[in-house]
C-alpha cells in the first residue's frame, strides 16, 4: 500500500494548463528507443519499425468506476494504467507508451493530482512504459481519467478473441474473485464509517482481496511465460468484466461453445472465507465479480503438457460445438448455462 506524504496544498487555479502539465510530468523520463517524442508537442511520435502497433483506451469515471472515499489517488493512478496494459497483454502485445487525459473539478489541489500521477509514474516505471502525452480540462462532476496505451507485437504473434477452435483448452492465469470480495469489504467499511466515523476497522484478514481491488497488477509475467513455453494462444481476453462475460466474448468471437468446470476454478482461500462471511456463493464471485485482470485464453491440446500443473496457469475447461453453448459443469455433473452478470455499463 502507499502513503500520502503531501502536506502543502496548491490550488489548481494558481496554475495554467501548461504549468500543471509540467508540474505533473517534469520528472517523467523516456525509457524506450521507440519513444521519439514525448510530452510537450501536439502529439507523441513512436517508431515501431516492422512491429505491429496495438492501441487501447479506457475511461475511468468517479462514482462509476472508483470511489475516492476508499480509493487512494496514488492507487487510482496505478490501477488506471494496469487496466490499459492488461488489454494489450490480452493481445499478446508488449506495452511501450501511454497517454493520460483527465477532467478534474476545482475540489482537487495540485498536490492531489501529483499523488495521482505518482501512481501513474510508478506503474510506468515498473512496467517499463513511457508516458508520452495527454490532455487536461476542467470538470463539474469530480474526476474523470482516460488512458490510452500503445504497444507492439511481432508479426504472427498477435492474439485476438476470434481464434479458438473446438477442443482447444480454456486456461486462466492466477486466481479469481478476490477483487470482488475486496470491493465488498471496502463497501461494508464505508457504510460502517458513515454510521460511526470514529470506527477504526481491522482489515488485516482481508489484505490480499483489498490489494487485488485497489492495486491490481497486469499479467506481463504470463506473456513472458507463454513466450518461454513457446505457446501462442489461439484466442485471449483479460478478465475485467467477470469470467462468465469474458467466456461469452470468446465464444461469440470464435464461434465456439465452452464447457467450464466449477471444481477447476482457481480461488484464493481468503475469497472463500469472505464469501462465507457475506453468505454468498464463492463460484458466483469468481464468475461474475470482475476486475481480476487475469488473462483467459485458449490453447491447442498439443500444448497441454506445457501448462499441466503449472502454478500460474489452470486449465478450467475446453471449447465445444457452438450449438452446445457455454455451460458450467458443477460438482454434481449438472450443466448450468453461463450468463453475463459482470460489469454492465449504463445500468442504473
Amino acid at each position: 500500500m502507499f502513503e500520502d506524504k503531501n502536506t502543502t496544498k496548491t490550488p489548481l487555479e494558481s496554475l495554467g494548463e501548461f504549468a500543471l502539465i509540467d508540474a505533473l510530468t517534469h520528472t517523467i523520463k523516456l525509457q524506450n528507443k521507440s519513444s521519439l517524442l514525448g510530452v510537450g508537442d501536439d502529439a507523441a511520435v513512436i517508431d515501431h519499425g516492422s512491429k505491429q502497433t496495438v492501441i487501447s483506451t479506457d475511461l475511468l469515471v468517479e462514482g462509476v468506476h472508483f470511489d475516492l472515499s476508499y480509493m487512494p489517488l496514488k492507487h487510482l493512478g496505478y490501477k488506471a494504467v494496469m487496466v490499459n496494459l492488461s488489454d494489450l497483454y490480452a493481445m499478446n502485445a508488449i506495452p511501450t507508451q501511454i497517454t493520460v487525459s483527465l477532467a478534474v473539478s476545482n475540489r482537487f489541489t495540485l498536490e492531489a493530482l501529483e499523488e495521482l500521477y505518482s501512481g501513474i509514474a510508478l506503474a510506468c516505471k515498473n512496467y517499463k512504459v513511457d508516458l508520452v502525452g495527454g490532455d487536461t480540462t476542467s470538470s463539474t462532476t469530480g474526476l474523470t481519467l482516460s488512458i490510452t496505451a500503445v504497444g507492439m507485437v511481432s508479426k504472427g504473434k498477435l492474439v485476438t478473441r476470434s481464434g479458438a477452435k473446438e477442443n482447444d483448452l480454456l486456461v486462466v492465469s492466477g486466481d479469481l474473485g478476490a477483487a470482488y470480495t475486496g470491493l465488498q469489504i471496502l463497501e461494508r467499511e464505508k457504510a460502517v464509517f458513515k454510521v460511526n466515523p470514529n470506527n477504526q476497522p481491522d482489515l488485516s484478514s482481508y489484505t490480499y482481496s483489498i490489494e487485488r481491488q485497489l492495486k491490481p497488477e497486469a499479467r506481463k509475467d504470463i506473456i513472458e511465460l507463454l513466450e518461454e513455453l513457446k505457446i501462442v494462444p489461439t484466442s485471449m481476453i483479460d478478465i475485467s468484466d467477470g469470467l462468465s462475460s469474458e467466456i461469452l466474448h470468446l465464444s461469440k468471437a470464435s464461434r465456439v461453445g465452452f464447457q467450464l468446470y466449477e471444481e477447476k476454478l482457481p480461488m484464493d482461500p481468503e475469497v472463500s472465507l469472505i464469501c462465507e462471511e457475506f453468505k454468498f456463493n464463492s463460484t458466483t464471485a469468481v464468475l461474475n465479480g470482475g476486475e481480476d485482470y487475469e488473462l483467459l485464453f485458449t490453447i491447442s491440446q498439443k500444448d497441454f503438457d506445457k501448462v499441466k500443473n503449472h502454478p500460474l496457469l489452470t486449465v478450467i475447461g475446453h471449447a465445444v460445438d457452438p450449438k452446445a453453448g457455454c455451460q458450467l459443469v458443477n460438482g454434481l455433473g449438472h450443466q448450468i448455462e453461463l450468463t453475463a452478470q459482470g460489469w454492465q455499463n449504463f445500468n442504473p
